[in-house]
C-alpha cells in the first residue's frame, strides 16, 4: 500500500537491528493510525517475530525492562524514550471477558493483527514493506468508521473493555460506529459489569472530552447505564416546562457538547441534572418542577464518582459546580463574592461555562436573558478580581494572631470573629481596612466574652 510514514530515527534503529538479526519488525497500532491521520503519535509501539529472549539478544542494548517478557513484551529505554517491543502473538480462550487464559507466540504479523480490537488499530508499518493492512483499517480511517476486526461479538466477549474503547475512539476521532459493530455494542453492553471501575472511568473520561461525545452519549445511553444505572430514568424523561425542549438525557448530552473539551467541565455537565427525575413534581396546570434538583444531583454525583474510584479533588470540584449550577443571585458584587467564597477565582469561570452550556441546551424561552445574566456575572467577577475584593479569610487585612492579641484565646471564638468580619466585608458592611477591622474585631470580642 503506497502510504509513507515518517518513523522516528529511534524506532527505525530498533526495527533495523531486529531485521539484521533475521526477524521481521514493524511499528504497530495507534502510532500507525495517528500517522495516517496526520497526527503526531504520543508513543511508538513495535511488534516483531522475535521471541522476547531473541529480542534481547538482537538489540544488545542497556536499559531494558524485562518485567513483561512472559507476555511477550520487552521495554527498551533508548535516548530518553521508552519503546515497547512485543512478540507477535495469538490469544487463547478468554475466561473472564477480559484476560486470555494463555498467549501463544506466532511468526505471522497477520495473526497478531487479527487479535486486535478495531480495524483502525490493526495496522503495522515499516519502511521496507509499507503499510500492513489485512482488515481494511486504512479505508475505515479515510471513511471515518469504527469497525471491529472480524466478528464484533467475539471481540467483545474476549475483552469487555473493548466496548468502551469503541465508544471512546468514536468520540475522540470523530468517527461513526459501523452498524454491525454498533448492534454488537448494544447487545454485549452488560459485559462492562465485569470490568474494574478504574478502567471504566479511564475510558469514560476520554470519551467525555472527545469532539464527538454528543453522538456517542445520545446513541448509547444503554451502555452508559451499565456502569451508571442512574442514567436510565433520564432517558425520555419529559421536563414539561417552557424552558426545555428536550428530555433530561438529551438536554444533558447537549449541555456536555456546549462545554469545553475538558474533564471537569464535561463531568459536571454530565451530572448537573442527574437528580431531576427523582426531584420531579407536576403542578395542576401540567407544568414540571424540579425543586432541589441541584442538591440531589450533587449527592448522586458524589455517590457515582466514588463508586467509579475518582480522586477526591475531582469529586469535590464536580460536586461543588453541580450544586451551584442553577443558583441565580443578582449580578452584584456581594453575591459574586459569595460565589467566589465557595469556588475561588479559578473555579468561578468554570461555573459560568456550566451555566452557559445549561442555557444553550434549553429552549429559546428567555435564553437571551439568561445569557445576558451570565455575562453580567462575568463582568462583575472581573471587576472584583481587579479591585482585589476580599472573599476569603486569607484576604482579610487581619488574622487570628491579631484576635489573640486582643485577649481571645478560644479557637472557636477566634474563628467566629474572623468569619463574622469576612461576612461583613463581603456584604459591604465593613471596609477591608486593617484599623476598621481591628475596631470591629474588638467590639465582637467584647460581645463574645460577655456571652462566655
Amino acid at each position: 500500500m503506497n502510504i509513507r510514514i515518517e518513523i522516528p530515527e529511534n524506532v527505525k534503529y530498533i526495527i533495523r537491528k531486529l531485521e539484521k538479526s533475521g526477524y521481521s519488525a514493524y511499528a504497530v497500532g495507534g502510532c500507525v493510525r495517528d500517522s495516517i491521520m496526520g497526527k503526531v503519535p504520543s508513543d511508538w509501539d513495535i511488534c516483531t517475530s522475535a521471541l522476547p529472549e531473541q529480542t534481547l539478544e538482537a538489540l544488545q542494548m542497556d536499559n531494558i525492562i524485562e518485567n513483561g517478557m512472559k507476555h511477550g513484551t520487552v521495554t527498551v529505554r533508548y535516548k530518553g524514550e521508552n519503546y515497547e517491543i512485543t512478540t507477535f502473538r495469538s490469544d487463547g480462550v478468554y475466561d473472564d471477558n477480559r484476560h486470555p487464559r494463555s498467549v501463544s507466540f506466532v511468526t505471522s504479523v497477520r495473526e497478531d493483527l487479527a487479535r486486535r480490537d478495531l480495524t483502525i488499530n490493526a495496522l503495522a508499518y515499516n519502511d521496507r514493506e509499507g503499510i500492513i493492512d489485512h482488515f481494511g483499517g486504512v479505508k475505515d480511517i479515510k471513511n471515518g468508521i469504527i469497525r471491529c476486526v472480524g466478528d464484533p461479538d467475539e471481540r467483545y466477549n474476549e475483552d469487555g473493555l473493548r466496548i468502551m474503547r469503541t465508544l471512546r475512539f468514536a468520540s475522540t476521532l470523530g468517527f461513526e460506529i459501523d452498524s454491525r459493530t454498533a448492534k454488537s455494542v448494544h447487545r454485549n453492553a452488560e459485559l462492562l459489569g465485569n470490568i474494574s471501575a478504574e478502567r471504566i472511568a479511564s475510558e469514560f473520561n476520554k470519551l467525555l472530552v472527545g469532539s464527538n461525545a454528543g453522538y456517542v452519549l445520545e446513541s448509547f445511553p444503554d451502555v452508559i447505564s451499565v456502569f451508571i444505572p442512574e442514567v436510565k430514568p433520564m432517558v425520555g424523561f419529559a421536563q414539561k416546562t417552557p424552558h426545555h425542549i428536550y428530555d433530561v438525557w438529551t438536554h444533558t448530552v447537549k449541555a456536555v457538547t456546549f462545554t469545553p473539551e475538558e474533564k471537569l467541565m464535561r463531568l459536571t455537565a454530565f451530572f448537573h441534572d442527574i437528580g431531576k427525575p427523582e426531584a420531579f413534581t407536576e403542578s395542576p396546570d401540567g407544568r414540571g418542577h424540579f425543586h432541589g434538583h441541584p442538591e440531589l444531583s450533587e449527592k448522586m454525583a458524589y455517590k457515582i464518582l466514588r463508586r467509579l474510584k475518582y480522586d477526591n479533588q475531582t469529586i469535590d470540584t464536580v460536586c461543588r459546580l453541580v450544586r451551584l449550577h442553577d443558583k441565580r443571585p443578582p449580578a452584584e458584587p456581594k453575591y459574586v463574592r459569595m460565589f467566589l467564597n465557595e469556588l475561588g477565582e479559578k473555579l468561578f469561570p468554570k461555573l459560568l461555562e456550566i451555566k452557559y452550556a445549561d442555557a444553550m441546551a434549553q429552549s429559546q424561552f428567555r435564553r437571551e436573558e439568561k445569557l445576558n445574566y451570565i455575562e453580567q456575572l462575568r463582568s462583575v467577577f472581573f471587576q472584583e478580581i481587579e479591585k482585589g475584593s476580599a472573599y476569603n479569610l486569607k484576604m482579610l487585612k487581619i488574622n487570628g494572631r491579631d484576635i489573640i492579641d486582643m485577649g481571645v484565646k478560644d479557637g472557636k471564638c477566634i474563628g467566629f470573629i474572623l468569619d463574622k468580619l469576612l461576612e461583613m466585608v463581603m456584604n459591604d458592611q465593613l471596609e477591608n481596612d486593617r484599623e476598621k477591622l481591628l475596631s470591629a474585631a474588638r467590639k465582637l470580642a467584647s460581645e463574645v466574652s460577655k456571652e462566655v
